[in-house]
């Protein structure tokens, strides 16, 4: 899968099949367009594509004083993993920035999708808006696919239904509140695999290690995270030596904690912080992916660093309880 950080260059675009929006989860919702647009790509013989936006236009808006931004599910990293695992030939990320928000529902067909993506099928979802204060709809999109006269310029497009289950929409939001709530099994249901966070382990405080309780730290990169508290995790991508490969395919067991840690300091931001169990290897730069296994509990403040040493160590053992159950 080719990943561009804008639209390709003019060398590298190709006519192709596109669906356009946030992904994030990439869930089993998603999974339905995608698989779609893989069939369509193919009976076409096209390329398929994903048009994405980084920031989330909300998180955008959210930052210029206009509305809240919602909690966030998945990386970029991670969105894209999930996309290329779903067999998407191509993704255009494109900076929702000022200018992007500006564009007009028409410009966003002709340069975006037209010019810069050269579709040719376009799929999207049956409540679809775009375009500067989203104005653009699926009926727009049907007035626009002629080509504006050119059938160089035209395209096909399809409106593809909300996906639900038992009568319940398969959504972002109903991941982002399971996850909230601490229900993983209902979040991997809706997700179609267990919830994981991946990304780059960096230098912390350091002050698990003065505990007896060293921690692998992952620096979430956006504000808000999806869920929060504390967790019985598997980690995979180490292994336990590091001159042994093969070992990589193992998880390692652990306990984590998401948050901003208020035992330890105010304001502070999202970390996502390990201890693995019976591990003792210095990982720093490697790129690990963190599965949640279930919920222990919430964050809280402790009235000294004894009480919470002794709160980590119960988390532990918990932790590896949960764990060994089949």
């Amino acid at each position: 899968m080719h990943a561009f950080r804008r639209l390709p260059p003019l060398d590298q675009r190709r006519p192709c099949a596109l669906t356009i929006g946030n992904f994030d989860g990439v869930h089993r919702g998603h999974l339905a367009i995608l698989s779609r647009l893989a069939d369509e790509a193919r009976r076409r013989g096209l390329v398929s594509c994903v048009l994405t936006f980084e920031p989330h236009p909300r998180e955008y808006f959210a930052g210029i004083g206009r509305g809240t931004a919602p909690a966030r599910i998945s990386t970029l990293r991670d969105k894209l993993e999930a996309l290329k695992l779903y067999g998407v030939d191509r993704v255009s990320i494109a900076h929702f920035n000022a200018r992007l928000a500006a564009l007009s529902a028409e410009d966003f067909v002709r340069d975006l999708l037209v010019d810069g993506l050269q579709v040719e099928y376009l799929l999207v979802g049956d409540d679809f808006r775009f375009g500067a204060q989203r104005r653009g709809d699926f009926a727009m999109l049907r007035r626009m696919a002629g080509g504006d006269g050119d059938p160089r310029r035209a395209f096909d497009v399809e409106a593809m239904p909300t996906i639900e289950e038992d009568g319940a929409r398969i959504s972002s939001t109903a991941i982002r509140i399971a996850l909230a709530e601490g229900r993983l099994a209902d979040a991997r249901q809706l997700l179609g695999r267990a919830y994981c966070i991946s990304g780059h382990v960096v230098h912390g405080r350091k002050l698990g290690r003065t505990l007896g309780f060293p921690t692998m730290n992952v620096r979430i990169p956006f504000g808000r995270p999806a869920l929060s508290g504390i967790f019985a995790v598997r980690v995979h991508g180490l292994s336990r030596d590091a001159g042994s490969a093969a070992a990589v395919a193992t998880p390692i067991d652990g306990v984590a904690s998401l948050g901003t840690r208020p035992a330890v300091e105010t304001n502070g931001r999202p970390l996502l912080e390990v201890h693995l169990f019976d591990f003792d290897r210095n990982v720093y730069g490697e790129i690990v992916r963190v599965e949640f296994v279930r919920k222990l509990r919430d964050e809280k403040n402790f009235d000294s660093l004894d009480a919470l040493t002794a709160q980590i160590d119960a988390d532990a053992r918990q932790a590896r309880d949960v764990l060994r159950q089949p």
